[in-house]
Order: C-alpha cells, then structure tokens, then sequence
C-alpha cells in the first residue's frame, strides 16, 4: 500500500509538469503531426493554434505596402444572447447560452490581406476560406437560438501610427451576416423563397393577411456584424500572431419570419503574417 502510494504521487507530479511543460495545457499538440484518426471524435480539430505565451515580439510593416493573411482561426469559447426582460422598464441584457453544435464552431483556413496607408492605419480584409458555420446555443430558459457564424467580408482598421504589429494592436470592423437558410429551403408548409408554395396551403382565403403575411413572404436578408480582434502574441521570427477576439451580429430569422436578436460570440484567434511578392 505505501509503494502504491508513492507510485500515484509521483505520476501525479510527472503529469503537473508535463502539462506545465506544455504550455498549461495538455492538450497543447500539434495537429499536423498527428493522424486523422488520432484527432478524429477529440475535439482537436476545433481547436485554433496557439502562439507561445511568452511571445511578446513585433512584426514590422512599411507603409503603402501589404502584407498576406494565412491560416487565420477564430476560436468561439463564450455565448451570450441579448434577451428582452419581462419587465418593460428594464433593459435588454446578454445573456450566456450554451453550445449545441459541439466541435464545428470555429472558422479556419481564413485568408486576407493587411494594408499599412501612410499615416499607419492597418486594414485588415477577409478574402476567403472556411469563414461560416452554423451555430445554435441554449439559452437558461430552455430556448434555442441559431444563428450563421461568419466573418464573410471583414474589414478591420486598427488606430493611425502603428509600424509595426505588436501586442497592442486591435483590428475592429465590420463584415455581412447572410441568411441562416438559403432561398431554396422550405419551412413545415412546404414554403419557400423561390419555390414551393406561397402561402399556407390550409388557409387560402387569409394568404393575404397581415398576420400571416411575414411568415408567408419568404426573405433571405443579409445582415450586418461587427467584429474586434486583439493581438495579444506575436512571433516575430515565424510572423505567428494570436490574440481575443469579440463579436457581435444578429441571430437567424427563419426566412424573414421572425425578428432576428443580438449575438455576442468571444473567444481566440491566430493568423500568420507575411510580406506579399
């Protein structure tokens, strides 16, 4: 019984070190060296790479030249939905939902392209890549929400006067929501944008109506979002950098049947910086 004892305090501090060796994490792997089945049912491959935490270095940039996005993830961690209170004299607040569409949050493969303009502003835009996923969260109450995960067209400025990209520098803009559905979908009616019926084939005499109209006339609205990436690491010598990020959009609208809420998403990112040829 003592050896056994001894045996489990030892694997216990060879596992402290291991994970603190590890950069806090024991699940610090790297992907790219490792199989599909390794990875596959683990979770791994919704995990963005992460820069050292002690990188602190800067990437410099000249002005009127660009420079390319590579291997951008952005890494949803927290959920939170504007919620209208019972009470009118209250305000709407956020509030923490929890995700039901387990590990196929996150965006990646992203690229883009950095502007430096003569008075150091850097303009960060999202070109392509796996930049949309659909996403639902439960809220406390039992109510699920859905809504389109994106980035689709970011355009991010961060302040004037930067020479170089360093822990301090913040990209913030704004980029389009498209519609949760796409135009050929078709609601428990049978109804749709571009086909099937056009109204609610047992109520033919009130197709026209205001109240079933909203429902009836199927849209696909694009919507707008805001977005706001805070480098926090950055490896000079690779051009690795990662940081936070915060974003807010609106929720789905079921085709245009329903008003669309507040989504607040925060969580990590990491890209990779290089001049252009």
């Amino acid at each position: 019984m003592r050896f056994r004892a001894l045996i489990v305090a030892f694997l216990s501090f060879f596992l402290g070190m291991l994970t603190i060796f590890n950069g806090g994490s024991a699940l610090a792997l790297d992907r790219e060296q490792m199989t599909y089945d390794e990875i596959v049912g683990t979770g791994l491959a919704n995990s963005c790479p992460t820069v050292t935490s002690f990188s602190r270095g800067t990437i410099p940039v000249e002005s009127n030249k660009t420079y390319s996005v590579s291997d951008l993830c952005i890494e949803p961690q927290q959920y939170f939905v504007k919620e209208e209170p019972l009470n009118k004299r209250q305000t709407a607040e956020f509030v923490e939902g929890k995700l039901l569409t387990r590990y196929t949050s996150s965006l990646e493969q992203i690229r883009g392209s950095i502007f430096v303009d003569e008075n150091g502003v850097l303009t960060l835009k999202e070109k392509d890549g796996i930049d949309f996923q659909p996403v639902t969260v439960l809220l406390p109450g039992g109510e699920e929400v859905p809504f389109f995960f994106t980035i689709k067209k970011f355009v991010g400025k961060t302040e004037p006067g930067f020479t170089s990209i360093n822990s301090s520098t913040d990209f913030v803009g704004g980029f389009k929501v498209p519609s949760y559905r796409g135009a050929g979908f078709l609601d428990p009616k049978a109804r749709g944008v571009y086909t099937g019926y056009d109204n609610a084939v047992a109520l033919p005499a009130s197709a026209d109506s205001k109240e079933l109209q909203r429902t009836n006339v199927k849209q696909t609205p694009i919507g707008k979002g805001t977005l706001s990436l805070q480098v926090t690491q950055v490896d000079g010598e690779t051009g690795e950098i990662g940081g936070i990020f915060e974003s807010e959009q609106p929720s789905d609208t079921d085709l245009g049947a329903k008003k669309p809420v507040d989504v607040k998403i925060r969580g990590i990112f990491y890209a990779r910086v290089a001049p252009e040829d």
